[in-house]
């Protein structure tokens, strides 16, 4: 589904990313977390076409970034606080979806709107926050593509829209049989929608895998014990310490939290880069 190798994207003398490989599989939800200015949105961009690269190499569903029209058709795409048009109704955000996608199904499309509770001739500047996530959602879906990216879209949403936003996600994500990348600083979310893990931080990839996976080679140990086999530990937290274990876990190694793994490594980058 993605593929980088040595990518960096650097703003004037900023440098957005620096030298990001990683690999993720067809049929993947990943979850893209990091602190503010990892990366994480240049990176989406890189992968929908909008900016190019300033070296390296990425690949979106084995071709080049909006490499034509029919690539294009293939990538839907919610930046951050899902923006719609305000001064459209509804039904012209249908119209629209229909008019610029060929493959566009407007039975989805409908369907889904009902589901979600929208007055077709409802204008979007109107809507609440969750209502207009669900639009945004809906006419990238609609279009049918085999990767769905969401640059944090969830982030401004009370709770119960959050909730409600997420699920429409996992259903187009099954309906469609596609892939999805999700940016998101909320690990909650994470956690309950995502199987593979893509940790950014300092402009550089820290972690990534499937989530089960990660989570198996990391345990808690606690610090009195020292490092197995003289593995240094990702993190060292009060009296407990994340370590990456081999194939036998330590004596008395516990199962650290998708949270706890994160943290470890984000706070590691972070210790790094004031060195």
């Amino acid at each position: 589904m993605l593929y980088a190798e040595g990518l960096t994207k650097k703003y004037g003398r900023r440098t957005a990313l620096s030298g990001v490989d990683f690999t993720v599989p067809q049929g993947s939800v990943v979850g893209l977390v990091g602190p503010n200015g990892a990366g994480k949105s240049t990176l989406l961009h890189l992968a929908c076409g909008l900016i190019e690269p300033t070296s390296g190499r990425l690949r979106v569903l084995g071709e080049r970034p909006a490499a034509h029209a029919a690539h294009l058709a293939r990538v839907g795409f919610v930046a951050q606080n899902a923006p719609v048009y305000g001064t459209f109704s509804v039904a012209d955000h249908l119209r629209m979806g229909a008019r610029m996608n060929p493959s566009w199904d407007g039975r989805l499309a409908e369907r889904r709107i009902a589901r979600a509770g929208l007055d077709l001739a409802q204008k979007a500047g109107g809507l609440s926050g969750g209502q207009r996530a669900q639009l945004a959602l809906t006419v990238a879906a609609a279009k049918r593509p085999d990767l769905l990216i969401f640059d944090e879209p969830a982030a401004a949403l009370d709770p119960l829209a959050r909730e409600g936003f997420l699920k429409s996600l996992t259903d187009f994500v099954a309906e469609l049989g596609a892939s999805a990348v999700l940016s998101s600083h909320l690990l909650g979310d994470v956690e309950q929608v995502c199987d593979h893990l893509i940790v950014l931080c300092d402009s550089r990839v820290q972690l990534a895998g499937d989530v089960r996976e990660l989570l198996a080679a990391h345990r808690r140990v606690p610090v009195r014990d020292g490092s197995p086999d003289g593995v240094e530990p990702v993190r060292v937290n009060g009296e407990y310490a994340i370590v990456r274990i081999g194939a036998v876990p330590p004596p008395r190694a516990e199962p650290v939290t998708l949270e706890e793994l994160v943290l470890a490594y984000m706070t590691r980058a972070a210790g790094e880069a004031r060195r």
